[in-house]
């Protein structure tokens, strides 16, 4: 015959603490995942940061781009002769040959070893974003003087084609030759940003 005991009323049940192990283990679980969730928003923010500023660094080389492109129209009127020979010192800076980096070196690495020492680079003022523009101008042509073909990248011509009237005395038109330029512009910014554009203009 079986003996059921039942405890008093009042007497103490043993405790065996599986409740405190279970919530402490739940307490470190969570407190896991809201340190892993605030790393994953900091660093969200960061990369958001990061692509900020590079899209501003990308938007401030327009300035230079802009300012080359002045000085090219400027000095390409009539019979100037002034973008035949390369300019090195003084107001805008002007290369009037080709230059370009070697087989496997970067722009970056053409940049420092190259250009910044021959005093070919023109750098504005930092703008209000603390992004520096630098830009270089390369006639891309592969000697100094007056452009000469073949040897000057240039816009293709054609002197045969016929105007819109086929009548009789039909004009001949002939496009004139433009002269390829590059126009490389180097930004550096804030968080160590740095960005290249490059432009090749025909005038």
């Amino acid at each position: 015959m079986l003996n059921h005991h039942t405890p008093r009323a009042g007497a103490r049940v043993p405790q065996r603490g599986n409740v405190l192990l279970i919530a402490l283990i739940l307490l470190v679980a969570l407190s896991l995942a809201g340190i892993a969730l605030i790393r994953s928003v900091s660093t969200s923010n960061m990369i958001a940061g990061n692509l900020a500023f590079q899209q501003a660094a990308t938007h401030s080389a327009d300035l230079g781009i802009e300012n080359a492109v002045a000085y090219l129209e400027a000095n390409s009127s009539g019979t100037s002769t002034v973008l035949h020979t390369s300019v090195l010192s003084g107001g805008t800076r002007y290369v009037a040959v080709r230059q370009d980096p070697a087989a496997g070196q970067s722009w970056d690495a053409f940049w420092n070893a190259t250009l910044a020492g021959s005093g070919a680079v023109n750098t504005l003022a930092t703008d209000a974003a603390g992004n520096t523009v630098s830009y270089v101008i390369h006639r891309l042509c592969n000697a100094t003087g007056a452009p000469a073909y073949p040897g000057c990248s240039s816009s293709p011509t054609d002197a045969t084609s016929a105007g819109n009237s086929q009548g009789s005395g039909v004009v001949q038109l002939a496009s004139p030759r433009q002269v390829y330029y590059r126009i490389t512009a180097r930004v550096t910014g804030p968080r160590n940003t740095l960005s290249y554009v490059q432009v090749i203009v025909a005038i």
